[in-house]
């Protein structure tokens, strides 16, 4: 039977999750906006995730924007004790499908509030900045977040898309809990963020954890699926979890079918020479 067996990290300390989570990006329409073809399948795959012992799930309120919070909402008990539910906030979208900054301090307030109003929570586990808006102070939108959390509105904050120099800005204002960047076995680009999160023991939750489903750059990774029985994406999956011990991967999909082959590869155990391999 297939089963979540990563290994666990307490997200700021108190928050005990599986290192492998779920992504809840793809569970929209097309381009991640509007509704998903099948809400029914939607539900279905946030219902399952579950069973098979997925306990943290993330999403953000620019995902429809709002459809994949109110179906995680709708779908799943996002009070209960045994699971986290993180979202992010600070990006607008339209029909064109852009993705917009937007971290004016006041915005971040009222999306909070819609978020957790969609999710049916209070207070969010884990609210994260989701991308630093050139058009507003970092340190602005960062004391909005800090305020927010004074107000018993959220547990804990996490900042998203920034750098070593961004990190410690934020740091120095209030306490972070996760980071959330682009990361996987064939985009390193910020190892360096992900070393600081190793020093500062804050959980680094790589987006695009399957590179978009291109790995085909990466030298290895099919010969050492073969030795696995397992696919590719499974051992980028795996490389992951292996690579670092904060590491959080949350691998997205709206198929049943895919699911289960990414919590099947928390069991899957790189050797030392493998991950040097992939290194």
């Amino acid at each position: 039977m297939v089963t979540n067996e990563s290994e666990t990290f307490e997200i700021g300390g108190e928050l005990t999750v599986h290192r492998l989570g779920f992504g809840a990006m793809r569970l929209t329409g097309e381009d991640i906006i509007g509704e998903p073809d099948d809400e029914a399948e939607a539900r279905a795959v946030l219902e399952r995730a579950v069973e098979l012992g997925v306990d943290f799930i993330d999403t953000a309120d620019s995902y429809g924007p709002g459809v994949s919070e109110r179906l995680i909402g709708e779908a799943l008990d996002t009070e209960r004790e045994d699971l986290v539910i993180a979202t992010k906030g600070g990006l607008l979208r339209n029909t064109d499908a852009d993705w917009l900054a937007h971290g004016d301090p006041d915005y971040l307030r009222n999306a909070q509030l819609c978020s957790r109003d969609r999710l049916g929570m209070d207070p969010i586990d884990l609210y994260q900045y989701h991308r630093p808006d050139p058009d507003t102070p970092f340190e602005d939108s960062i004391h909005a977040l800090a305020e927010l959390k004074d107000e018993g509105l959220i547990r804990h904050i996490g900042v998203s898309n920034v750098s070593v120099e961004q990190l410690d800005r934020a740091r120095d204002i209030v306490d972070i809990a996760t980071v959330q960047n682009q990361y996987n076995v064939a985009h390193r680009d910020d190892e360096d963020v992900l070393e600081a999160c190793e020093n500062y023991g804050i959980g680094f939750i790589p987006w695009f954890p399957l590179g978009a489903g291109d790995l085909s750059d990466v030298d290895g990774i099919e010969e050492i699926a073969k030795r696995h029985d397992a696919t590719p994406y499974q051992i980028a999956l795996a490389w992951l979890l292996g690579h670092s011990d904060v590491t959080l991967p949350i691998p997205g999909t709206s198929s049943l079918d895919h699911l289960e082959q990414n919590v099947a590869a928390s069991a899957i155990e790189l050797s030392d020479e493998e991950l040097a391999e992939l290194s």
